[in-house]
């Protein structure tokens, strides 16, 4: 029998030591220092007198999404990750860059993660939230931020993050990476308020018009 191969020995480690990210977090950090970065809030929604809020970002938007906000908007932060493997390294990732997380999604401990998000927004927390993820279709949203809403009267804020130039890959969603020396700019969407008790297709009715605000503040 010939011996494992090194992506198979990877993939049975159960879980990584949170240590071995610290390099990718200071080059995280660094690469960060070779752009411009600037935010868009019109409304003052980046300020934790103003949470809890329940923020949607398109998957392919992530990589400067936590290095855009000052750390006390971070610590109050809780991020909703995939329970799939690939998820706890992500996970253990954001917790470095002083993100809290959430464990679940659509495909995956939904239930738990719904109940885990409704007691951080009870604690005055935000939640985050990649309605595309983790799988796709890209740019298409999941129902979770609208029952999420309804169930906590949160509302939901669009948030996008534009690259004056960026390399993009050829995965699912698309995913950017801002070139060196690019302008990034973080851009705060308005609040969309959920009424509470909603039917199916009331709940179809917001879904669909927070993917069209979300779409509209991300451009192509």
């Amino acid at each position: 029998m010939s011996p494992p191969s090194l992506r198979h020995r990877f993939r049975q480690v159960k879980k990584w030591p949170p240590w071995l990210f610290w390099p990718l977090v200071a080059l995280l950090r660094l690469y960060a220092l070779l752009t411009r970065r600037e935010v868009r809030d019109p409304h003052g929604l980046a300020d934790p007198a103003r949470f809890p809020l329940i923020t949607v970002t398109w998957h392919h938007d992530l990589l400067f999404f936590p290095l855009m906000f000052r750390r006390p908007v971070l610590e109050r932060t809780a991020a909703m990750i995939s329970a799939s493997r690939d998820g706890q390294y992500l996970a253990d990732l954001l917790r470095l860059l002083r993100l809290r997380t959430v464990r679940g999604s659509s495909s995956r401990r939904g239930a738990s993660a719904l109940r885990a998000a409704l007691a951080e927004l009870r604690q005055g927390n935000t939640v985050s939230i990649t309605p595309d993820g983790p799988r796709g279709p890209r740019r298409s949203m999941k129902p979770g931020p609208v029952m999420l809403a309804s169930q906590s009267g949160a509302p939901v804020v669009p948030v996008a993050v534009h690259c004056s130039r960026h390399w993009q890959l050829r995965s699912w969603d698309r995913f950017r990476i801002p070139k060196p020396f690019s302008r990034v700019t973080l851009v705060i969407g308005e609040p969309v308020a959920i009424p509470p008790g909603l039917s199916e297709d009331e709940a179809e009715h917001w879904r669909q018009i927070l993917e069209r605000r979300l779409d509209e503040i991300s451009g192509d």
